[in-house]
C-alpha cells in the first residue's frame, strides 16, 4: 500500500510524537504551541480568557500525552479482569472501607437513598477504594484528544501508534473525530471545574481517558453530578466524602430508588459505565457485601 503524502509540518509532528512515546513524561515546551494552538483558539472563542489559556498552556507541565491517548483508542471493557474484585481479599477490603467511611456512606444513603454497598462496589472497581485513580495529567490527556480534531495531527498520530495498540485504519478514522470532539467537550468542562474550585488544572491526575478522582468521573459528570459531601464548601473527588456523595447523587439522578428492583438497578448502573461486564461486577460485589 502506498504511503499517504504528508506535509512537512505533519512529518515533523510525527517525529516529535515518536519522541514522546519514548519519553511520554518529558515536556517539549518549544513544540507545545504547534500542538495546542488550535485548541487554545477554540477555548478563547468559547469564552475562556485569552491570558488564562495562554498561562495554562505555557506551563512546562503541559505537553502532548501521546502514550496515554493511544491506550484510550484500544480500550476494551471485555478484556478487563473484573473477577479480581470479587475475591475474598477484595471483599474484605471493601467491608473494611465501609466500616471506616460508615458516616459518609450513611449520610449518602439518607440524602440520596442509594445502597452503601453499591457505592462501595463502584469505588472498589473504579479506584480500588481510592488507592488507584490514575497518574496521568487530565489536562494533557484531554488537550491531546482535543488536538486530534486537526487533520494533520490525526494523520501523524496514526503513524506512531505502537503495533501492540494498533487498530484498523478504518476503525481509527471512524473513532478519532468523535473522540476528538468528545475530548474537547470534556476539556472545557475540566477547565471550568478547576476554575470554579480554584484548583490548579496541571495538578489533577487521572486515567488515560481523563477520568478524575476516586469515583472516576469525567469532567462533564463532575459539573453535572458531583457534590460537596463533607460540607467544606468545595467539590473534590479526591476526597472520600465527596466521592461517596457524588456517586450517590449520580445514581439517584439516573433513577436509583430505595428497594429498587434488580432489573432497574442494572439499568441505572449501566449509565455509570455502559458495559454489561461492569454492571454484573458491581452488583455481584454488592451482593457479596451483604453476606
Amino acid at each position: 500500500m502506498l504511503a499517504l503524502k504528508l506535509t512537512r509540518a505533519a512529518i515533523i509532528l510525527g517525529l516529535a510524537l515518536l519522541t514522546l512515546f519514548a519519553n511520554p513524561r518529558r515536556p517539549a515546551a518549544q513544540e507545545k504551541p504547534d500542538y495546542f494552538a488550535v485548541v487554545q483558539q477554540r477555548l478563547v472563542t468559547d469564552g475562556f480568557r485569552p491570558e488564562a489559556v495562554a498561562q495554562i498552556y505555557g506551563r512546562p507541565e503541559v505537553f502532548l500525552e501521546a502514550d496515554g491517548v493511544s491506550r484510550f483508542f484500544v480500550h476494551s471493557e471485555a478484556k478487563l479482569n473484573y473477577d479480581q474484585f470479587t475475591t475474598p481479599e477484595s471483599i474484605q477490603k471493601a467491608r473494611a472501607y465501609m466500616q471506616e467511611y460508615r458516616v459518609s456512606l450513611d449520610n449518602a444513603e439518607k440524602a440520596y437513598g442509594v445502597d452503601p454497598r453499591v457505592i462501595t462496589a463502584i469505588l472498589l472497581v473504579e479506584s480500588r477504594l481510592g488507592t488507584v485513580s490514575g497518574n496521568r495529567s487530565c489536562l494533557n490527556i484531554l488537550s491531546t484528544l482535543a488536538a486530534l480534531s486537526d487533520p494533520e495531527m490525526r494523520e501523524a498520530f496514526w503513524r506512531i501508534i505502537p503495533d501492540e495498540r494498533r487498530i484498523s485504519r478504518a476503525h481509527y478514522d471512524e473513532r478519532v473525530q468523535k473522540r476528538a470532539e468528545w475530548g474537547y467537550r470534556e476539556l472545557k468542562a475540566f477547565l471550568r471545574y478547576t476554575e470554579r474550585e480554584q484548583i490548579d488544572p496541571t495538578g489533577i491526575t487521572g486515567s488515560y481517558a481523563g477520568a478524575v478522582g476516586f469515583a472516576q468521573f469525567m469532567p462533564t459528570s463532575i459539573m453535572a453530578y458531583a457534590v460537596d459531601g463533607d460540607s467544606d464548601g468545595g467539590v473534590d473527588l479526591r476526597t472520600h466524602a465527596d466521592a461517596i456523595a457524588s456517586i450517590a447523587n449520580y445514581l439517584k439522578r439516573h433513577g436509583w430508588q430505595p428497594a429498587i428492583s434488580r432489573e432497574k438497578a442494572e439499568k441505572v448502573v449501566h449509565t455509570y459505565n455502559p458495559s454489561s461486564y461492569y454492571v454484573n461486577a458491581i452488583l455481584k460485589i454488592a451482593d457479596l457485601l451483604k453476606g
